[in-house]
């Protein structure tokens, strides 16, 4: 399968302070990240909700930041308020580079054979991203066009959603704090670096052990489409939401796959329901992760 991502966005941070920078902002481990590697990813408020999930690679001594197109620009805004004096530059790099996103058993031979000399990123679920110059871009695609069936951004997405790993939303910015998406168990979360916005409350939620959501995979059967945001019931909680949709695709298996974000105690009931308490019943899915649970 061959699909075109451009509905993620990119930022490129460059200069002698970039991985100083990026380390004191994101809950991930820059300063570990080496060249040609990549790692998932948060930005957080000081009070430890999510503003933006991400994939984050480095190329030679620069950094880039994928995330939805929506909110490509009020990150880049808001994340560039905080480099003051340091020798780092935060600038929009989607008019320079094409992503797109090759999946399936042959999708590994296929990348290198055709797009050896690119970023080519190694992703959950036989997935591999390549980043293409614009102006190589063209002849990359019809290579792999010529190999790969062609399908849509959703398809991504429903990988994504498969593989267990987050997009926050401009519908779910500040809903969730790290764990409650996962993004601990997916190398998301660095618990030995130093401050970061939120840090204090990240650190706390795992040192104390009060997480009492996380985040789960499941199926809604139906023709309507589940929207990030939505919430989810039960009957422990009444009519207080016990859950949100984070991520939610039309599944080639029938109705829509969802990452959603709910309460434990409810989750291992197993009787959830969306919109409402009479609402279409979730069914739960096995995570290619294990999700543990504390206490």
């Amino acid at each position: 399968m061959l699909c075109d991502l451009g509905h993620y966005g990119l930022i490129r941070f460059s200069g002698p302070d970039a991985q100083s920078f990026l380390h004191n902002q994101l809950t991930c481990d820059v300063a570990a990240l080496e060249s040609g590697k990549s790692t998932y990813g948060s930005y957080c408020n000081p009070k430890g909700r999510v503003l933006a999930t991400f994939l984050l690679w480095r190329g030679g001594e620069d950094y880039f930041m994928q995330l939805p197109s929506p909110l490509r620009e009020p990150i880049q805004k808001q994340i560039s308020k905080y480099i003051l004096r340091a020798k780092v530059k935060a600038a929009d790099a989607s008019p320079e580079w094409v992503l797109m996103g090759v999946a399936g058993k042959g999708a590994a031979a296929l990348a290198q054979r055709v797009a050896g000399g690119e970023t080519v990123i190694r992703l959950p679920g036989e997935r591999y991203e390549i980043a293409v110059a614009r102006g190589k871009a063209q002849a990359v695609l019809a290579a792999l066009a010529s190999e790969a069936e062609k399908t849509s951004p959703e398809y991504w997405d429903w990988l994504d959603i498969r593989a267990g790993v987050p997009v926050v939303l401009p519908a779910t910015q500040e809903a969730f704090v790290p764990q409650m998406l996962n993004l601990d168990l997916i190398g998301g979360v660095s618990l030995t670096k130093g401050c970061y916005p939120g840090q204090e409350i990240v650190a706390r939620m795992h040192y104390r052990g009060t997480l009492k959501q996380r985040m789960y995979l499941a199926n809604i059967a139906g023709s309507d489409s589940p929207q990030p945001g939505d919430k989810l019931y039960s009957p422990d909680f009444g009519e207080q939401a016990c859950g949100t949709i984070v991520n939610a695709a039309r599944s080639p298996e029938g109705g829509s796959d969802v990452l959603a974000v709910i309460q434990i105690a409810s989750a291992e009931k197993g009787d959830v329901h969306w919109k409402a308490l009479t609402g279409p019943s979730l069914r739960f899915m096995q995570l290619p992760y294990s999700i543990s649970v504390p206490g």
